[in-house]
């Protein structure tokens, strides 16, 4: 089946229903299905067909949730972006994804000015807003075909619909292939275990990017014909999503802790209702436990955790709200849950064996929910994609009972306020300047985004670089959540006999010179 055909019927049996909501405009499941089919008859229009690359970089809005269904009906690859990313990143993954056609937002003219540059032979690039010279406007090509028919391009199990772009320890984002048979099987397992029972009287907030892990949790929505709810203001409103939730009687949302504690924590959590919650779903990080209880408190036991990787579409763990417990004495404190529905879990060893309960090693899984391996990289491939398993890089244990307790990463990557960010990619940069010589970047603990970024630069002989100017550097180079908080100046950096710097023993020497803040423990 084509995962569009989810749209296209819930459209046709819940026609007149509110399917979208955004700021104070309104679309239902008919008119959105018909802007959907219009979209795809003008891409059709321009040459675009089945297997066709389709970037867009734009923020939340209708055209941006369109933009994914148009990309599936036409049996298309949707490869949205991240809207931090700046030009030189997303150019990269225009021309990395082998992208025909772009969609964009008018306010990130040098985003697709960088695109194509990287792409000279772009077919079409399409704006949502005001159309440059060289641009078709979006509700043009959306009004030129409206009521055209709902056709689902043809397509097997293996056919890609998505590329889901994820940094890697190389430094340069991999684009994880998606398929129309593994996400129908992801939108099964989310209704199964993250938000069960979940019916055409709910709703759903949407309170992160579409372009990412929102985007896997808009699609059993659809499926089931819940309305989404998207905030109307582009930076992060406390009040407005708390009064989403009591207007539109509000049963799931999808966030990373760091959002869900500040939403928890806001004063205006008292000023609405939001008993309608049934499922708060959260992932990206651990959460701080102390924030865990506050969160119980405060709203109940409807918080549900999972974890899981862009490559297994979120499809690894789950602890549901049963399982969620103020006290310490019932609570399997740092556990991220249980094997979701169909999928398996295995902790192996370097040479690939199992390890039994509660021995350290690295997380791997197997399952419907894998990835069909990274776009024009087969490297990564042979690397991750190993003896039937997905070798996540992260390392854990299992209880004898089957939980899962993450315990560190096989990489250097850390996470910060739920985005994934790998050290290379800064150190690579920062290598660039003239002052530089050496530098290590890792993740810290830091209270408010879980984890932040520290930077340890061996300066250029006779170099006077400070802190400020370095981090200046990365202003147009790197998105900015990719930046350090905090830059250290050292003689020297401590190597292994082999010449590599271990980053455990940086971190070792941060702290006993007390240059890490301690935060709160997870």
């Amino acid at each position: 089946m084509n995962l569009g055909r989810l749209l296209s019927d819930t459209a046709r049996r819940l026609g007149p229903r509110e399917a979208l909501v955004w700021g104070e405009r309104s679309w239902t499941w008919a008119e959105l299905d018909g802007r959907v089919n219009a979209l795809v008859a003008g891409l059709k229009a321009r040459g675009l067909g089945k297997g066709d690359r389709l970037l867009v970089h734009a923020r939340n809005s209708n055209q941006l949730f369109e933009s994914c269904w148009a990309a599936f009906k036409l049996g298309a690859v949707w490869v949205p972006t991240n809207v931090r990313l700046t030009p030189p990143e997303v150019a990269y993954l225009a021309a990395n994804s082998g992208a025909v056609a772009m969609i964009f937002e008018d306010s990130f003219p040098e985003h697709a000015e960088a695109v194509r540059a990287a792409v000279p032979d772009l077919r079409v690039a399409i704006a949502i807003g005001a159309a440059g010279a060289d641009d078709l406007a979006y509700e043009d090509v959306v009004s030129e075909a409206l009521g055209a028919p709902s056709r689902e391009a043809e397509v097997d199990p293996g056919d890609p619909c998505w590329f889901f772009y994820t940094s890697g320890t190389t430094g340069k984002p991999k684009g994880a292939v998606l398929t129309h048979g593994q996400m129908a099987f992801v939108v099964n397992n989310h209704l199964a275990d993250l938000m069960p029972g979940t019916t055409e009287a709910d709703a759903s907030l949407v309170v992160a990017p579409l372009s990412h892990g929102a985007g896997a949790h808009m699609l059993p929505q659809v499926a089931r014909g819940a309305k989404s709810v998207l905030l109307s203001n582009t930076s992060f409103d406390e009040e407005e999503a708390w009064r989403l939730v009591e207007e539109h009687r509000v049963g799931n949302m999808f966030t990373v802790p760091t959002i869900l504690t500040r939403l928890a924590r806001h004063p205006s959590v008292d000023r609405y209702d939001h008993s309608s919650l049934r499922h708060v779903i959260y992932a990206g990080a651990p959460m701080y436990r102390e924030d865990q209880r506050f969160i119980l408190e405060k709203l109940g036991k409807v918080i549900v955790q999972y974890y899981g990787l862009g490559e297994v579409t979120g499809n690894i763990t789950v602890l549901p709200p049963r399982e969620h417990h103020l006290s310490d004495n019932e609570m399997r404190i740092g556990s991220c849950g249980f094997a979701r529905t169909g999928m398996e879990i295995a902790i192996k060893d370097p040479e690939g064996n199992r390890l039994g309960p509660d021995a350290q090693g690295e997380i791997c899984v197997r399952g419907p929910a894998v990835f069909a391996g990274y776009h024009d990289n087969p490297e990564a491939n042979a690397k991750a994609l190993k003896d039937g398993w997905f070798h996540t890089g992260d390392l854990g244990r299992l209880d004898a009972e089957g939980y899962l307790y993450i315990t560190g990463r096989a990489s250097d990557m850390y996470i910060s306020g739920g985005s994934n960010v790998y050290p290379r990619e800064a150190e690579e940069v920062l290598l660039t300047h003239p002052a530089v010589a050496e530098v290590a970047v890792l993740g810290v603990p830091d209270p408010k985004w879980g984890e932040s970024g520290v930077a340890v630069v061996v300066r250029e002989p006779g170099a006077a670089a400070e802190e400020k100017e370095l981090l200046e550097f990365l202003d147009g180079k790197l998105a900015k959540y990719k930046w350090q908080r905090r830059v250290f100046f050292w003689d020297e950096l401590p190597k292994s006999g082999y010449g590599k710097v271990p980053k455990h023993n940086i971190r070792a020497e941060l702290d006993r010179r007390g240059e890490i803040e301690e935060g709160a423990s997870p």
